[in-house]
């Protein structure tokens, strides 16, 4: 399935640089999302075209994000390579965000459902919202773990609740407790991989080699930091601005062991997590048709790939 292209109007050839951007944006993603809308397409048979259409709604929304998000915090790489804003300057970054946006809805429009227009439209202003919260949380070394996961629901957190909810609002499935509980869980999905993704930051189940310490150096305390901190005094914490080694943020913590303390601690504290969305995995059973019900189980392992990070074989 391509993604990029859902209607021939996408990406018109007669702007090249547009394309070329895109064709930079799109290769060696991993294309999560979108691989959530096809799993759910599968048990719920919808259509190719929603399934197309869904699983790239949530493609280009991420991925508008990214490049509005890499110019707001100056990351010059993407996925290994120069950032969209870095390679093409800023101004073409924001163009190519908004553009990305601007196609969802028309191409959501061109579908007919209003409620599913509606949805994507509060999805994007979250994002919107919570890039605003989290830009005044930088530099901020007293920032809680509650500051934290209010910016990841607005953010994170937004795109899996979509994926979830989404397919079902194109089959005009409307229950308000079948969507309640397709936002538990999504909620806990998006938190579960942002606090992983925070753990990376300090080379935890750092499989794929992210850049260690780089929310840390430039200003930002994550979640992980924010709790394992949450003990120190204020001057304490403002050593962590300081910090430029593994070792340095160890010491100031209390040395390696305590840190090893802090990351068990953290893991265990989301354990609490996993279970809760198993439990709100087990009510969706309820809502499903009989021909669904395989979804359950499919859905199970997310935990383990968000927040474990660990990949089927």
């Amino acid at each position: 399935m391509n993604i990029k292209i859902y209607d021939p109007k996408d990406f018109p050839a007669y702007l090249p640089k547009l394309n070329l951007l895109y064709d930079d944006l799109f290769s060696g993603g991993k294309g999560f999302r979108s691989k959530l809308i096809g799993l759910m397409a599968q048990h719920m048979g919808l259509d190719l075209r929603t399934q197309e259409l869904l699983s790239q709604t949530i493609e280009f929304i991420h991925n508008a994000s990214l490049l509005h998000d890499d110019l707001i915090d100056r990351s010059v790489l993407r996925r290994g390579k120069p950032a969209a804003w870095n390679k093409y300057t800023p101004e073409y970054a924001v163009l190519a965000g908004d553009y990305l946006l601007a196609r969802v809805m028309v191409n959501l429009s061109g579908y007919g459902n209003i409620q599913l227009v509606q949805y994507t439209a509060q999805v994007i202003s979250d994002l919107l919202e919570g890039e605003w919260l989290q830009d005044s949380l930088v530099k901020d070394m007293n920032v809680e773990l509650s500051q934290l996961d209010r910016v990841h629901n607005l953010k994170t957190a937004s795109l899996f609740k979509w994926c979830l909810r989404a397919p079902f609002i194109a089959q005009q499935r409307n229950e308000a407790q079948l969507h309640t509980n397709l936002e538990e869980m999504g909620t806990l999905l998006g938190q579960l991989f942002q606090r992983s993704d925070d753990l990376l930051d300090y080379n935890i189940r750092n499989n794929e080699g992210k850049a260690v310490l780089g929310d840390l150096k430039s200003g930002y305390l994550n979640s992980f930091a924010a709790y394992a901190s949450r003990g120190l005094s204020r001057d304490q914490r403002e050593k962590l601005r300081t910090c430029q080694t593994m070792a340095d943020f160890q010491s100031v913590l209390g040395g390696a062991s305590q840190f090893d303390q802090h990351v068990s601690e953290f893991d265990k504290m989301n354990e609490f997590l996993i279970q809760l969305y198993s439990h709100h995995l087990k009510t969706l059973s309820g809502y499903l048709k009989d021909s669904e019900k395989d979804l359950v189980q499919s859905l199970a392992p997310l935990t383990d790939i968000l927040y474990w990070r660990k990949v089927s074989s």
